[in-house]
């Protein structure tokens, strides 16, 4: 669920400035907002309930400590072997096998995501009085934690975030130290710490919340208190959407600890609508949904979203994995969300474009340059420009475009010297 702007093309994250761009930026809040964010909780509220009705639901403490364990095991398996697994599936070597398997991935470790809250969730609520003092100590000591690690991004989850299953980083899981997989003791190191430290915390700020919730908003009315909170959720969240154009402004001029405090206090605005959307979702759905059939409510929309998602391209959003810095983006990206949908279809799509345009251009470029370098009867050399793989598309395109006139040129300087030769022979 989690989620960053580091590494997407700058067309993309750009700030709209046409309608059209407007338009797709809308468009990808309402689809991240009504679609994948509800299929996101209705999921996690499956596997949670499942979970509490089938493991040891007469000792809630030893099924805690068992999905505790599954989840924790679980995320280092992913983080530790995460290389490998992407060395081995490949949709260019076997299209069907990475289809079936990255599934199977992605529904293996939503599993031991939502286990692995699930245990340190349950062990809290028996073990840390349901005192609203206590509560607030607890989540502001995990989130003061998370702020000097600058780990404070990680608590944010969908409706800001988009995980689509692109291959390219499908099974990417980036770590706290981002140390590399070429010093396996460092690396296991670095993926313990991010999964038992950071991990932790992040679900004490959630539970924190969200039992600070419980305690405010109409705590003697079930029903108030579910749509109460949705209502507060959507509605802090299309004020978090709203403010992103002048967070951005903002953060662009801003540098250094303002820079990052500015985007912090921002994320955790963020945060508060998150949380009061899941809450208003999840306890909505225990009231309404099957309330006399729970297994059947909780398999219905355990196994109904994540179908949902798969279908979708976007299933990679119930994982909660890797471990993201706070301000790692360049100057105001820190604060765009990574809601992209339908604006990575466009991009995809003028990408494809572009280098179909390139693969004609080096084609036509071929066959004038074999022409140019016949016998020069001129005794000039044609300029050819040297490619870089580093250049990006744009640029490449008008590079050759001025390598085919630069050809063109010569030839016809070639067909004057021929004319003024024949010229001189008649004479």
């Amino acid at each position: 669920m989690r989620g960053s702007t580091a590494g997407l093309a700058d067309g993309v994250i750009a700030p709209p400035e046409s309608v059209h761009a407007t338009f797709l930026h809308f468009i990808d809040i309402a689809f991240s907002t009504m679609i994948v964010a509800p299929s996101v909780i209705l999921y996690w509220r499956g596997t949670w309930n499942l979970t509490g009705l089938f493991l040891f639901p007469r000792n809630p403490q030893i099924g805690a400590i068992i999905s505790l364990s599954v989840g924790f095991l679980g995320h280092l398996v992913f983080n530790i072997f995460q290389e490998k697994i992407k060395k081995n599936l490949h949709p260019d070597k076997h299209r069907i096998t990475y289809l079936m398997c990255s599934r199977i991935y992605t529904y293996v470790y939503g599993f031991a995501c939502v286990n692995c809250w699930r245990g340190v969730w349950i062990l809290m609520e028996h073990h840390v009085p349901f005192i609203l003092s206590t509560v607030f100590t607890i989540t502001f000591v995990a989130a003061i934690s998370l702020v000097f690690m600058k780990g404070m991004r990680n608590i944010c989850a969908t409706p800001f975030s988009i995980a689509s299953d692109h291959s390219m980083q499908y099974f990417n899981v980036p770590t706290y130290f981002k140390t590399s997989a070429q010093d396996p003791g460092l690396y296991i190191l670095d993926c313990a710490f991010s999964v038992l430290v950071i991990g932790t915390l992040v679900v004490f700020v959630w539970r924190g919340t969200w039992v600070m919730c419980d305690l405010i908003i109409y705590p003697d009315d079930l029903r108030m208190t579910a749509w109460g909170s949705l209502v507060i959720g959507y509605g802090i969240v299309a004020l978090t959407f709203a403010m992103q154009s002048l967070m951005r402004w903002a953060c662009d001029r801003l540098k250094g600890f303002w820079r990052v405090a500015a985007a912090d206090i921002f994320l955790f605005l963020s945060f508060i609508g998150t949380v009061n959307v899941w809450r208003g979702v999840w306890q909505l759905c225990d009231l309404y949904f099957l309330k006399g059939s729970p297994v059947l409510s909780n398999a219905m929309t355990h196994s109904c979203a994540f179908l949902l998602l798969a279908l979708l391209n976007c299933s990679n959003s119930v994982i909660v994995r890797g471990v993201y810095i706070d301000a790692e983006e360049p100057a105001g990206q820190c604060v765009i969300f990574p809601v992209y949908y339908i604006r990575l279809f466009f991009q995809k799509e003028r990408t494809k474009k572009q280098q179909r345009l390139i693969d004609a251009l080096e084609k036509l470029d071929h066959n004038k340059t074999t022409e140019a370098l016949l016998p020069d009867k001129t005794g000039k050399t044609p300029i050819i420009l040297p490619m870089n793989n580093t250049t990006n598309i744009h640029q490449r395109s008008i590079e050759l475009q001025a390598m085919l006139s630069d050809v063109e040129n010569v030839n016809e300087k070639s067909q004057n010297g021929e004319h003024m030769i024949l010229r001189s022979a008649k004479d």
